[in-house]
């Protein structure tokens, strides 16, 4: 019988680089797999409906919801997110490293639900350098930058619920360095 994959969770505030982030990671982990989370909101330009999000109505959202289908659920600025059950009790089965890309909230209902999932927080070199990087993205007005950076700082409070920290300083050696903290869980664990 094949070893049960390992959860590994990643946070962070909105703007700090997790897409970045973990494009990297993956290019250099092939084997990592994406949990493809679902959203109510609108994709962003360039995003693909099942790679970066599943995008649905929030009827549709709520009715998986009530059938208990999601692993965690957050709403974030003004939006819903969930993790599906299903898809990563299966990929976990399969022997895979899933990894979750998920707000604080959703990453407390985890702590209970799967003790065992490696927790790790992606944080920003400093906080005028998360806002900096909010403003530039491009993506929302003032009163959302605002609503954003006031999330931002609860999140970064929230750092210490963590297993590990990682300053996205650097997107290579940040994804290096979630590598080698993966790779160092799966030792300890004997999970090779």
């Amino acid at each position: 019988m094949s070893r049960r994959g390992r959860l590994i969770v990643l946070s962070g505030p909105s703007g700090v680089g997790k897409d970045t982030v973990l494009r990297k990671l993956f290019d250099i982990a092939p084997k990592l797999r994406y949990s493809v989370s679902y959203t109510t909101r609108a994709p962003r330009e360039g995003e693909v409906d099942g790679v970066a999000y599943s995008f649905v109505d929030q009827a549709t959202f709520l009715d998986m919801l009530a059938h208990g289908e999601f692993l965690e659920t957050a709403n974030v600025h003004g939006n819903l997110y969930g993790t599906s059950r299903q898809r990563v009790e299966e990929a976990l089965a399969r022997g895979e490293n899933i990894v979750l890309k998920i707000d604080v909230q959703g990453a407390a209902q985890l702590r209970d639900r799967v003790p065992d999932a490696l927790f790790i927080f992606l944080e920003p070199p400093s906080p005028e350098d998360l806002r900096e990087r909010l403003r530039s993205r491009g993506t929302d007005d003032d009163e959302a930058l605002r609503r954003r950076a006031d999330d931002a700082e609860r999140e970064l409070n929230e750092a210490e619920r963590y297993d590990h920290r990682v300053v996205n300083d650097d997107v290579d050696r940040a994804a290096w360095e979630i590598l080698d903290i993966v790779v160092a869980s799966r030792d300890e664990n004997g999970d090779g």
